[in-house]
């Protein structure tokens, strides 16, 4: 059998968020509200996983807190990983601080030679906490990692693994209902918990239960699976000689784009977000993000490198070009449907032009976001980024407006009037009743009373009651004047605006 070797670098959230935080501060990871992961210092100060928040800081009131991102963790751990396969190709990430590979013991000379040379490759790398164990099995390779000691490694001889794994306590198999059932049943340990029978044990734990019993008792037989090493995408041109006009360079990167956009395709993969990068003089001299509403074609990508050229000052000739995928994605996701709908492509090379002239953040687009007045719901990005809402839209907003949504809505709410049949003043109640009947309107300041021809509502609205500064509460109306204009109207706090008009 061949044996596992496992790598962890415990509380990775932290190593993976503490940038710019100086070397033996408490810092904590917090995810829901909880702390997921926290450093030493932390923990010496009585800072725990699963801690709330205001526990933890009334622990530690140093405590750095930061937000966990798991696509920060991934990506950090992702350098670790090609750092790894320098020297031991064939690893397996099982999780961003944790990963798997096959003994390479007679490369090194021994399984505990080999441990050592990883975990001082990985210090080189910046992991000053490493963690190594090696066992038959995954599950018990991983435990005794978690068994070892900082920049040590933790063998189990072979065929060892249950007698390793007996002590050790049911909590390790990270399901909490099944280890709470456990504790209740008197069996803390694994080896308690493997001296029940297998037939047993699939009767009332079910086939996830059958699972963790094997692992409990060493019978591990999970394989590795290697990582695939992600292929190179990065596209370079180089210029020899070097080249000082901009038609002249524009001209050499054809056929590199073209390969570049290929060699995506060939993988089912389209690039949105590309860097481009140009050397001069042999120093990087010019470098941007550039993004594609849809997807960068080899036209779209000689564009941005003339544009990018020509508004950079280079004091020297160019003699190398590099086109960095920043995002790929699927190519079926950005395939045209049957009838169409694909942005019109000299819109998009308009656009982009204008854009490459005058700045990335000053050509906008307009998206929609979750909310429930309009004005709450338009969300503003530079052209070709993908949107990110700060509401879903897909969450139900009790209280928003049926459609059709109104063509015009206005930069502020402007003043109105709304009065009964004798002129009296129209509210509505703190029970969201309405006071009068509508007879007549003035929708913005400058308008003349209109007798008002329909009108529906109200649609009360209390918002964000539980805070003082920001709470609201409104009462949103649809009112149709004679003439046929139509206006969405909202009453607060005894006065009448206008949000928007259907035009």
């Amino acid at each position: 059998m061949s044996r596992i070797l496992v790598l962890w670098a415990p509380d990775w959230p932290v190593v993976a968020g503490s940038e710019g935080v100086r070397a033996g501060a408490p810092v904590a990871v917090l995810a829901g509200g909880q702390v997921l992961a926290c450093s030493q210092a932390a923990r010496a100060e009585g800072v725990r996983r699963g801690m709330r928040r205001r526990d933890a800081q009334s622990r530690c009131p140093e405590l750095i807190l930061r937000d966990h991102r798991p696509e920060a963790d991934a990506r950090a751990f992702e350098e670790v990983l090609v750092g790894i396969e320098q020297i031991a190709p064939g690893v397996a990430p099982l999780r961003p601080g944790l990963c798997a590979l096959h003994v390479p013991s007679r490369f090194y000379g021994g399984e505990v030679e080999a441990g050592a040379v990883l975990a001082e490759h990985l210090v080189r790398l910046g992991v000053w906490d490493v963690r190594v164990g090696v066992a038959d099995g995954l599950f018990a390779a991983e435990q005794a990692a978690r068994q070892a000691t900082v920049q040590d490694s933790l063998v189990v001889p072979p065929g060892q693994s249950a007698a390793f794994l007996c002590d050790l306590s049911v909590d390790v198999l990270e399901e909490p209902d099944l280890v709470s059932l456990l504790h209740r049943m008197g069996l803390r340990t694994l080896g308690a918990f493997a001296g029940l029978s297998a037939a047993d044990v699939h009767t009332r734990f079910g086939t996830q239960g059958a699972l963790l019993h094997r692992l409990a008792s060493g019978a591990d037989a999970q394989p590795v699976s290697r990582r695939q090493v992600p292929p190179e995408l990065t596209a370079s041109l180089a210029l020899e000689p070097p080249l000082d006009r901009v038609d002249q360079i524009a001209f050499s990167v054809r056929t590199t784009t073209e390969n570049f956009v290929t060699g995506l395709a060939d993988r089912g993969l389209v690039c949105t977000s590309v860097r481009v990068e140009v050397d001069a003089d042999g120093q990087l001299a010019s470098v941007r993000r550039w993004m594609h509403p849809r997807w960068f074609a080899a036209n779209d990508l000689v564009d941005r490198v003339r544009w990018q050229l020509q508004a950079a000052v280079i004091g020297a000739p160019v003699d190398a070009v590099r086109l960095v995928p920043e995002v790929v994605e699927p190519i079926g996701d950005h395939a045209d449907s049957l009838f169409g709908g694909a942005p019109d492509e000299r819109v998009e090379r308009g656009v982009a032009r204008v854009q490459g002239i005058v700045g990335h953040e000053a050509v906008l687009q307009v998206q929609v976001q979750g909310g429930r007045g309009h004005r709450d719901r338009h969300l503003l990005v530079p052209w070709g980024d993908q949107p990110v809402a700060a509401r879903a839209v897909d969450q139900p907003w009790p209280g928003t407006i049926p459609p059709p949504a109104p063509a015009t809505v206005f930069e502020r709410p402007q003043e109105a009037w709304v009065v009964g049949a004798e002129g009296v003043p129209v509210g509505v109640t703190d029970r969201g009743a309405i006071t009068g009947s509508p007879d007549r309107f003035r929708p913005v300041p400058d308008a003349q009373w209109l007798p008002i021809a329909s009108w529906a509502g109200p649609w009360p609205v209390d918002e964000r009651w539980w805070d003082v500064t920001s709470a609201r509460r409104i009462a949103r109306f649809q009112v149709v004047g004679v003439d046929g204009s139509a206006w969405l109207m909202i009453h607060e706090n005894g006065r009448w605006h206008t949000e928007a008009r259907y035009d």
